[in-house]
């Protein structure tokens, strides 16, 4: 049995059945509001990874600026300091597999082109996972890596990251900590670890499964968050 804080009756972490739907959400960089919410679907939940899977055409949460503009059409310059507000959409591309292990400082998406083609792996800086009983909550470092098939890599949105830091969104500390984490993760790519080797560009959702609603009150505090 699991009480609403997310934890079995001896105190353990609960833990979801492949099928289930869950939230996952990342707050502002600069306050406590959810700016970004995906429901999705459990594949797999242990003590050593969480896999969820984002359907394609799931209604998301995310950022825009308050008249509107998509954030990415904002120049860099004034992107991180326009007022903003959350718009609800369609999750217009292909499904993701997320990956994350607890208390690792970024998660794993894979992504495939129509057809399954595999596209590539996509390494997103953040902070841990924290679980509750609806689904696990982040906060975006802005900084990512993206792999191909063949292994190589590369960084992505540095100037974002740099602009962030600029800006205050980040400290130089926080910062200095998730090129650190990003340099963890590029030892682990270049090792070919968890969960690179592992397969998962061959699997497939469960055909049965339904797209996840949005629920009205996404934006919920957790009664109690954990790693």
């Amino acid at each position: 049995m699991t009480d609403l804080d997310g934890k079995t009756a001896d105190g353990g972490a609960a833990r979801w059945a492949p099928g289930d739907h869950i939230l996952w959400r990342y707050r502002e960089n600069a306050g406590e509001r959810f700016h970004i919410c995906r429901p999705v679907t459990v594949v797999q939940d242990t003590p050593s990874l969480l896999a969820v899977w984002m359907a394609p055409g799931t209604e998301c949460v995310k950022p825009v600026l308050a008249d509107g503009t998509p954030v990415h059409r904002e120049p860099l310059a004034t992107r991180y300091t326009k007022p903003r507000a959350v718009s609800r959409s369609h999750w217009a591309g292909t499904g993701v597999l997320k990956l994350a292990h607890p208390g690792e400082p970024w998660s794993v998406w894979l992504f495939w082109d129509h057809g399954w083609q595999f596209k590539n792996w996509y390494v997103n800086l953040e902070e841990p996972l924290a679980r509750w009983a609806g689904g696990v909550d982040s906060e975006d470092h802005f900084l990512d890596i993206s792999v191909r098939p063949d292994r190589s890599w590369r960084w992505h949105d540095e100037d974002e990251f740099a602009q962030a830091v600029r800006v205050g969104l980040m400290d130089p500390e926080k910062a200095a900590g998730v090129r650190a984490a990003g340099r963890a993760a590029l030892g682990v790519i270049e090792a070919w670890g968890a969960p690179f080797s592992d397969g998962w560009q061959h699997w497939r959702p469960d055909p049965s499964w339904d797209v996840p609603s949005l629920p009205d009150d996404w934006d919920r505090t957790p009664a109690h968050a954990s790693s």
